[in-house]
């Protein structure tokens, strides 16, 4: 069978839902943060980013994400459901019959807290596109041909799962990102273009509680003294009250002497000013949590991201090579030596990745190890410093890295000041606040507020008014907020 020619047509559908989710996200992101600047707030992104919010590019490439991720991951499985039907239960009703009811489960599932537009969409065209195209590139069934020589090809993968599971998470996307693409240049234009367009579909599925800003509308409260006081706890936790903007995510009434709380026309909570004053954090997350569509939908997101993703880049770069291979080889032998090299590929870049993630510096020997020929030592001993919350101005040696050539080594050397308290440090890092590489500039920003100095305020406030970029910018506006900074209200 072929498995890409099988996949395409889902992974297109799958494009298409995913820019006209996006580009719609990114049309109501605009209109709020409009309105919020209007209102007279400090907005994130500012006036010189938000202007992409209109436009196609943005919702085209943010939409890749949700291709790669979302699209592979159904794909994937609405393939291996139609083999298995096919090869393993020779086309058995029963069996289709359990995947038709899985299937509409998994709708049901995904709608459970409201209707979802776009989930629905990927839920629905992408396993319908693929099943067809699965059936029609699907080879006929020899009798010649057995199960297990089928299963030939999906031997490689297996192998390469051992080494992608277990290392699977967090600190395996900082390794890749530190040792696989912000190590060289066209590595970096990768990270660069990750960052710059993820943004989008991000906010395209988060739940209130993730987002950094949201809108509240209080004009359903006629006691003014009553508006004020809840204004004010709003704006310690980032709802915005703006008067007369009709989409605000809360949305909060009078009604028989209790509060109501709504979002986008529903009724969520139901509760006594007092009880909500007393406790608005807590209210807020309770909101955010019963109003959330997207809980199911983000969750296989991040599945599919551990999975899907990998299984199509190694899908993609297998019938690449076996194109290759063919020009000069038999068919069979073409597949054998394409999954070798693909085998081979992956599993010396799993395993750079695991020992690299394994290596470890010896307390004692920091001051040394800073100052190693070899950039990686360097910044295993950053790591330890920053993890034991040691003062990096004490070492020698840190000076020399705020201008090494090395990214990874600045955005190290970059966290290890949040924990620093010298003066000199601080200087340092609002001279990195101009590094040419957006990962620094970020957790530069970070670190700023991991020093808990309020002088810091000032520059910050500047940095966001002047920025273009607004993946930096969010990084200063939390920045702000764990420096006690709050916005003062709307004019």
């Amino acid at each position: 069978m072929n498995v890409f020619k099988a996949l395409l047509p889902g992974l297109l559908v799958a494009q298409i839902i995913a820019t006209i989710q996006v580009y719609l996200s990114n049309a109501g992101l605009y209109r709020a943060f409009v309105a919020m600047r209007e209102a007279g707030y400090l907005v994130v992104p500012n006036q010189n980013a938000v202007h992409y919010l209109k436009e196609f590019a943005p919702a085209f490439f943010g939409g890749l994400f949700f291709t790669l991720t979302v699209g592979a991951g159904l794909s994937l499985l609405t393939l291996a459901a139609v083999w298995t039907w096919d090869r393993v239960f020779s086309r058995s009703r029963i069996f289709m019959s359990l995947l038709l009811l899985s299937w509409v489960g998994c709708l049901l599932w995904i709608n459970s807290h409201g209707f979802s537009t776009a989930a629905t969409a990927y839920f629905v065209f992408v396993p319908v596109v693929v099943s067809m195209s699965t059936l029609k590139w699907m080879p006929a069934r020899f009798r010649q041909k057995t199960l297990s020589g089928e299963l030939v090809p999906v031997i490689p993968l297996l192998l390469l799962a051992l080494l992608w599971l277990p290392r699977a998470g967090g600190d395996m996307f900082l390794d890749i990102r530190d040792n696989l693409l912000l190590s060289n240049s066209f590595g970096t234009k990768i990270s660069d273009f990750y960052y710059g367009y993820t943004l989008y579909p991000a906010e395209a599925f988060k739940s209130l509680d993730q987002k950094t800003l949201r809108t509240c509308r209080l004009e359903g409260i006629k006691d003014e003294s009553t508006v004020k006081l809840l204004e004010k706890e709003l704006l310690k936790h980032d709802y915005l009250n703006i008067r007369g903007y009709s989409k605000a995510d809360l949305e909060i009434i009078e009604e028989g002497g209790m509060l109501v709380f709504r979002n986008r026309g529903n009724t969520i909570l139901r509760t006594a000013s007092e009880d909500f004053l007393a406790a608005p954090g807590e209210m807020l997350r309770e909101f955010s949590l019963k109003s959330d569509r997207h809980s199911f939908f983000r969750k296989f997101t991040f599945f599919c991201l551990l999975t899907g993703s990998p299984v199509i880049l190694y899908v993609a770069l297998y019938a690449l090579f076996r194109i290759v291979f063919r020009l000069f080889m038999a068919p069979k032998k073409s597949s054998v030596a394409a999954s070798i090299l693909c085998v081979t590929i992956v599993a010396v870049i799993l395993s750079s990745l695991y020992f690299a993630g394994r290596k470890t510096t010896e307390v004692d020997n920091l001051s040394e190890t800073m100052e190693s020929g070899h950039w990686r030592q360097r910044v295993m001993a950053l790591k330890i410093v920053e993890q034991k919350g040691m003062e990096i101005g004490n070492f020698r040696a840190y000076k020399k890295m705020l201008k090494s050539p090395y990214i990874p080594e600045r955005y190290w050397l970059t966290k290890a000041m949040g924990k620093s308290r010298k003066t000199e440090t601080y200087n340092d890092l609002r001279f990195l606040l101009n590094d040419p590489n957006q990962n620094v500039v970020c957790m530069a920003f970070y670190a700023l507020g991991e020093r808990k100095d309020p002088g810091a305020v000032g520059e910050i406030i500047k940095r966001i008014s002047t920025s273009g970029d607004w993946y930096s910018q969010q990084y200063a506006y939390r920045a702000l907020r764990r420096l006690g900074w709050k916005q003062t209200g709307s004019k």
